[in-house]
């Protein structure tokens, strides 16, 4: 898996590196054929407070490709609405995927 975080206006700390990994390994967790994540994360010059920090991340796995996009006051809650977001698009992928129509044994006969 590629995983590459960029800044927008904004310098990624070592700190916010790992904790961005660390919830960026939930979706490999529930679905293995991640191909490449890129993470961006910036400070919007807003007039209001809400959701100045912004999250962003686009996902391509193995048939598609998934993108999510979150804001907050707080950028590491900006990220965890984002891993959030992502996730249930993953686990919904993996569910398409996955076919659960299998015909009964009586009509095989």
């Amino acid at each position: 898996m590629n995983l590459t975080i960029s800044g927008h206006h904004l310098e990624i700390t070592p700190a916010l590196r790992s904790y961005v990994t660390g919830k960026l390994d939930r979706i490999t967790r529930h679905f293995d054929q991640v191909v490449d994540v890129k993470v961006l994360l910036s400070i919007e010059n807003q007039k209001e407070k809400d959701g100045r920090q912004k999250a962003e991340c686009n996902i391509h796995v193995k048939g598609s490709d998934m993108f999510a996009e979150s804001a907050h006051q707080d950028l590491y809650a900006a990220v965890d609405d984002l891993v959030d977001k992502l996730d249930r698009q993953v686990v919904r992928h993996k569910d398409r995927l996955q076919s659960h129509h299998h015909e009964s044994p009586k009509r095989l006969m």
